[in-house]
């Protein structure tokens, strides 16, 4: 992306730090990009607690209107930064869009001086492509697997 293109990004958009009000917003992103949805349990206060916990959460907004268009959530659990439901709106997407947000959160972590972690679905080549770019490397033979009910665990 070109110099002016870039500015003229920065003249329309902003980043901002997530507000409590943000969710109901932040909820319609992650279900229009797939990056969320009501079973993985991710709420307003989920939010809110992991950014008491040392975490940042950041919304994209559209300045003509205010309306978000993009959220990046850094989680911390100690040792290093999860970058979880980074994502752009569709319809502004391959613009440079999620780039400036995956770089605004890149800055996070590096204040911090932790590592950053990320997961992608290996059939989203567009991200998979802008986190190589951006210096993140595939760690190879790692399956990720979860119980996202925790009333479902076999304890016996």
């Amino acid at each position: 992306m070109v110099k002016s293109q870039r500015k003229n990004i920065k003249d329309q958009f902003n980043i901002r730090d997530y507000k409590e009000g943000d969710y109901p917003e932040v909820e319609k992103i992650w279900f229009e990009t797939g990056l969320g949805d009501r079973k993985r349990g991710d709420t307003g206060e989920v939010i809110m607690d992991s950014i008491r916990h040392g975490g940042k959460f950041l919304v994209m907004i559209r300045k003509a209107s205010a309306e978000i268009v993009g959220t990046s959530w850094m989680t911390f659990d100690g040792r290093r930064i999860h970058l979880h439901h980074c994502g752009i709106k569709p319809e502004l997407q391959n613009r440079g869009l999620g780039k400036w947000l995956t770089l605004e959160s890149l800055k996070f972590a590096r204040e911090k001086k932790q590592q950053i972690k990320l997961e992608v679905h290996r059939d989203n080549q567009h991200a998979v492509h802008l986190y190589q770019s951006l210096g993140f490397e595939y760690l190879g033979d790692y399956d990720v697997y979860i119980i996202r009910d925790p009333d479902q665990m076999d304890l016996s």
